[in-house]
């Protein structure tokens, strides 16, 4: 049985409990319609540092702000009522110290109503996941391809071919003995997913990961085809948007310059009609 279908807020130990019962939805969302949206078909809505790309128009995940996630954030809670709301700690807001960890960390939760945080990393990270999760804060992580480290990656690759594979394996055993709930496995080959899925006690959630770990994360954006800048290889489009936005704006402009909009039923009359008339 799907987590959503409680009448509480979906938590932590929920999303924990789903692993081999039932595949974990997980959907982006940025703003309070969309999270309204996908809440009742998911069973976690995350609140991703991708809003910097596919909102605000950023090269990438690097110059988002604690400020900007936190309005985002604040969006979000207002419109999930059940999935989990996780929410990114952006970069430069975990790495220097657990202590840094923690004062964005529970920054974001108690002003935004999030109730997990998602961060970048796992060996090198443990430590900071563990002081966390020792303070109530229920972390998520995220390992493989690191969206946050891509000048270091040197790019958006697949990561964990070949010699890579055992560091993202020790990656994800170090993020779940630190107290992980759950963890992102990102544009990792499919047989390496399948191997840390099955290891693992706690749930992964793929995002170009393949379809044997415990969930899928997509950027609802790319899934909607709202954001065509680019198309990575593991988006499906389940709807094309962008295109129908496209033609009803040009359908529009269009009606404008041909003085065919507004016509007399969007137009409001200079008396009402008199009585009996």
């Amino acid at each position: 049985m799907s987590a959503t279908s409680s009448a509480r807020a979906v938590l932590p130990p929920d999303i924990r409990a789903m692993k081999g019962v039932a595949p974990i939805v997980v959907l982006t969302a940025y703003t309070t319609p969309v999270a309204r949206l996908v809440d009742p078909h998911c069973d976690v809505v995350l609140v991703g540092d991708s809003l910097g790309m596919v909102l605000h128009g950023l090269p990438s995940t690097l110059g988002v702000t604690m400020e900007m996630m936190i309005l985002h954030g604040r969006a979000v809670v207002r419109g999930a009522s059940k999935a989990m709301v996780v929410i990114d700690m952006p970069f430069g807001s975990y790495e220097e110290s657990p202590q840094q960890a923690f004062r964005n960390a529970s920054r974001l939760m108690a002003e935004t109503g999030a109730v997990a945080v998602k961060l970048e990393g796992g060996v090198h990270m443990a430590e900071t996941i563990a002081f966390l999760t020792a303070r109530s804060v229920p972390v998520m992580a995220h390992i493989g391809l690191t969206p946050q480290s891509v000048n270091t990656l040197g790019g958006y690759k697949v990561v964990g071919r070949a010699d890579e594979a055992e560091k993202v394996m020790e990656d994800a055993r170090a993020a779940q003995a630190a107290g992980a709930f759950s963890v992102v496995l990102e544009k990792v080959p499919e047989g390496l997913a399948a191997r840390i899925s099955q290891q693992l006690d706690i749930p992964t959630i793929g995002i170009g990961a393949g379809v044997h770990c415990d969930g899928q994360v997509l950027v609802v954006d790319d899934m909607l085809g709202l954001f065509t800048e680019f198309r990575p290889k593991f988006v499906k489009r389940y709807a094309e948007l962008g295109r129908t936005a496209d033609e009803a704006i040009a359908a529009y402009a269009a009606d404008v310059r041909a003085r065919q909009f507004p016509a007399p039923e969007h137009a409001f009359a200079d008396s009402l009609p008199k009585a009996g008339g």
